[in-house]
Formats: C-alpha cells, structure tokens, sequence
C-alpha cells in the first residue's frame, strides 16, 4: 500500500530522527525543555524528550492545520454528525460547557442540563435517605470504568457519606465477593446502560434484585425506560442516557451518578468545570499552543513515521492508578479501526497498544524491559506535585523516581559489561498536575479525548463508532443455549471441541 501524502512529508523527518539520540538533541537545542512544554492552568505538559526535533515539529503542526483541526473541533461542538457510521453527532461536550452553537448542540445543552437536575434531585433524596449507607454501581465499559477511576481518585476529596461499590464483570465472583459484607436493608444499585440489553449488566442486576428483595432501592440510568421499568425499576428511578454520546464518553453525564455522590454537589460540579476548561483551551488556542494537538501529532508520528506500536502510560500517584485501565478503552476503543469514515482500508497503522500501571510499583515489574528490551516504547508520566497526604519524605521519592526514569529512558548509560548497558533512546512525555482535584482530573480526561478525536482526524476513522466490540457477544448468544442443551448445533469444530471439553 502507498503511504498517504502527509505521511510521505513525515518521513524525510522520521529517517533523519529514527537514530538520533535523545540525549543529543536536548544538549544540541538549550531552549528545547522550554519550548517543548505548555502549561495550561493546573496542567503542564513536557514533549522535550520526545524523537522530535524543531522541523519535525513544523511539520506536524503544518499536518494539525491540513488536517484542520480548529475546524474538526468546531463540527463537535456544534453538533455536526461526526460519527458518519451512526449518522448522529456526538456531543459529550455539551455535558459540561455551552460552547456549541448549532442546533443540535444547543438542544442537547439543555437536555443535559435538565438531566443534571433529575440527577441532583436523585442524589440528594439518596443522601437524605439515613437508611442507605452503600451503594452500588453495576455497568462495564465506559457505565463503570469512567466513574470508578473518579470515586479511586477523588474519594479522599469527598463529601460524600457512602462507601460506593463497583460490579462489571460478568464472573459472578465478583457479586460473590461483594454482597457477603454489605447489609441488603441499608444497599441501593444502579444499574447502568445505554440500551438496557448489556448481557452483564442485566445478570449481575439480577443478583442484586433479588438480594435486595426487590426493585424498591434500584436506580437505572438508561435510554430505554420501558425495559429498566421491565426489569422492576420505577420510571421515576430512571436517569436518562443519549444517542449523542458514546459510553466512554459518558462520565459527564448521569453516567457519573456516583462520583457525584462521592463529590457531593460542589466537587462533581468542579469536575465538569474543569473538563469545561479544557474545552474552552481546545476550541480557542491554535495548533502551535493547542495541548491536545500536541498530544494527537506526537501520537501520530511516534505510531506512523517511527512505527512505535505501543504506548505506555504511567501515572506516579496512587489515586489515578484506574487511569490506564480508562485510558485503554477511550484510546484503543476509539481508534482501534482499519476502515476510514468512507468504509474504506485506512493505509497506515492506527491505534498503539495502551497499557501501564501506577508508579513507582511498575519499576518492579515491566520497567527491566523498557530500559533494556529490543522494542522502544513511549511513555506518559503522569505526576502530582502537591500530595494530600502528610508523609513528605514519599512524596518527594515519588517524584525522585519519575524524574528518575524519564531520564534514565532517554539518556541511557554506558557500561564496559554490556548486560549492564542502558541504550537510552527512549521517548516519554511527562505531564504534570499541580494538584489532584476534581478541576485537574476534569481537564486531565477532557484532554485526553480531545487528542483521541484529533488523532482520528488524521487517520480519517470514526472515534464514535465501536462495532468491533458486536461480533463476540453475538456468538456469545448464540452459544449459551448450548451450555444447558447438548443437542444445539455448533459449527465451528473448535468451538464445538471446547464447549465437550467444558460440559
């Protein structure tokens, strides 16, 4: 396949950097950890050790303005129906802020904002509810991921008075391991889906319905309200879902009914200001000071012009440990295609691999191989710089040890015994909050998905669709019967040799 022209104009830059090391091009540019940084508000993001030198650089934002990115964020934000295999927009951002100015923008304003009064008026009649101590949060994907990362991290924040719970997988250890320390009398659920037919979410809601005697402390957040009210859920209980946002963009929205009641009012509204934030940044800065264009390009041409095929994302802080885990889906469900918006083969790889873990417990674990394995992975730090705990000595070790390690994978070392060689060379972005609060964490995720939809404007795919996910549960269906009934037929013969084996 031929290379798509942008792709073509990277290259000359790619061959030119693809053997430079990174420790040279720091030392031959002393304005580079300046110029190669943007702060904005509590956050401040550092590429200086990224594979990129100042033309490459040039090269990428002159590709953001072909790509037209100003105008790509001006057609989310207004409404246009940039999830073409839909036909509908796709419009998280009205969640948060009222920067949309079409039609369909404007409506979807206010019904996300008649939504957040349903939402508050639920929350606080939980909270006046003295009976109620617990509650649990049962979805998976985007209806559990999203809000458990914001209650791990923000719980320390909180005003809230419940202990919260999370139930997503459809392996009934987890109900099992869960209902034993709860008290059914004093537990509420919510039960989370777009459409009201997730398979795990239906079963694990089952066991709860019946451990709680009933439907009387179920709560839903849907968009199909006669099958939550099929399922033993009062109407009235019923928060409500849209087709114009997709579930990995949905934390925003009632979706978010937990870490509003761990936040309390004032902290979830924090959240959605921030995430506003970064809204108001993304829309307004060009591509030269834009944060999430920087984020997208240096995506683009880590995966494209120098072929990198992972990225590790490492966040040093405890609290945002959940983090790779929302990173993988937003990113890899995204922009895991290999057709365009038109249907057609894309012509160039996509979407990395994501994984990481939380800092510095990983240094024990995958670091041995980042230093010294044949691949190059680049990496995201994550870093906090005032903790909310009081122990400073580990604070400052933490952040020791992230300095450390983007460093030392940049800089390498060289040693006469080659097993103890660093080779260096390896690309990180470090990415710095000046606290942890509902505010940062709001603008840390905006931007995410903000150079997740950039990324795909370079790729020409659909960052909305997720029919890769359909096929699975589709067999999945079908097979079920075949666990109770030898008789149903099955045609694949290693299907059919293992479901033998399981029966």
């Amino acid at each position: 396949m031929h290379s798509p022209e942008w792709l073509d104009e990277l290259a000359p830059h790619a061959v030119g950097l693809i053997d430079r090391h990174l420790s040279g091009l720091v030392r031959d540019d002393p304005g580079r950890a300046r110029d190669f940084a943007l702060r904005v508000g509590p956050l401040y993001l550092s590429q200086a050790r990224q594979r990129l030198d100042r033309p490459a650089r040039e090269a990428l934002f002159a590709l953001g303005r072909r790509a037209a990115f100003p105008a790509a964020l001006r057609a989310l934000f207004d409404g246009e129906p940039v999830n073409r295999s839909e036909g509908r927009p796709a419009l998280h951002t009205a969640l948060r802020s009222d920067l949309g100015r079409g039609d369909a923008a404007l409506a979807a304003r206010r019904e996300a904002l008649a939504a957040a009064a349903r939402m508050e008026q639920v929350a606080s009649a939980l909270e006046a509810d003295a009976r109620i101590t617990d509650v649990v949060n049962i979805g998976i994907g985007g209806s559990d991921l999203g809000p458990r990362l914001v209650v791990d991290a923000l719980r320390h924040q909180g005003t809230g008075r419940f202990r919260l719970h999370f139930i997503a997988n459809v392996d009934g250890a987890a109900a099992q391991a869960l209902l034993p320390t709860l008290d059914p009398a004093r537990t509420a659920a919510v039960l989370v889906s777009k459409s009201f037919a997730t398979q795990e979410t239906l079963l694990n809601g089952t066991i709860l319905r019946t451990w709680l005697g009933g439907g009387e402390r179920l709560y839903a957040v849907s968009a199909n309200v006669p099958r939550a009210e099929a399922f033993g859920v009062a109407a009235e209980r019923v928060l409500p879902m849209f087709d114009w946002v997709g579930g990995r963009y949905s934390l925003w929205s009632a979706v978010g009914l937990l870490p509003r009641l761990a936040l309390g009012r004032d902290g979830f509204a924090a959240l959605l200001a921030g995430a506003a934030a970064m809204d108001a940044h993304v829309l307004d800065a060009p591509v030269e000071r834009n944060l999430a264009a920087w984020q997208a390009l240096c995506w683009v041409f880590n995966r494209d012009a120098l072929g990198f095929d992972s990225l590790a994302v490492v966040p040093y802080d405890q609290r945002l440990a959940l983090l790779p885990d929302y990173l993988q889906q937003l990113v890899m469900e995204s922009l895991g295609k290999s057709v365009d918006q038109a249907g057609n083969p894309v012509r160039r790889p996509t979407v990395p691999v994501l994984w990481g873990g939380v800092g510095s417990s990983v240094q024990h674990s995958f670091f041995q191989a980042l230093h010294q394995g044949t691949d190059t992975v680049p990496m995201e730090f994550i870093g906090v710089r005032q903790p909310d705990h009081p122990f400073a000595a580990n604070h400052r070790a933490l952040l020791a040890n992230l300095l450390a390690q983007s460093e030392a994978l940049a800089n390498g070392a060289a040693h006469e015994d080659t097993q103890r060689a660093y080779p260096g060379g390896r690309p990180s972005t470090v990415i710095l909050l000046d606290r942890l609060d509902a505010d940062s964490l709001g603008r840390l995720l905006a931007l995410y998905e903000h150079a997740v939809y950039l990324t795909a404007r370079v790729w020409g795919v659909n960052a909305f669709d997720q029919f890769g996910v359909e096929l699975g549960k589709r067999i999945a269906d079908a097979l079920l019967p075949a666990f109770q009934d030898a008789g149903v037929e099955i045609d694949d013969p290693v299907t059919r040799a293992l479901l033998d084996e399981l029966r």
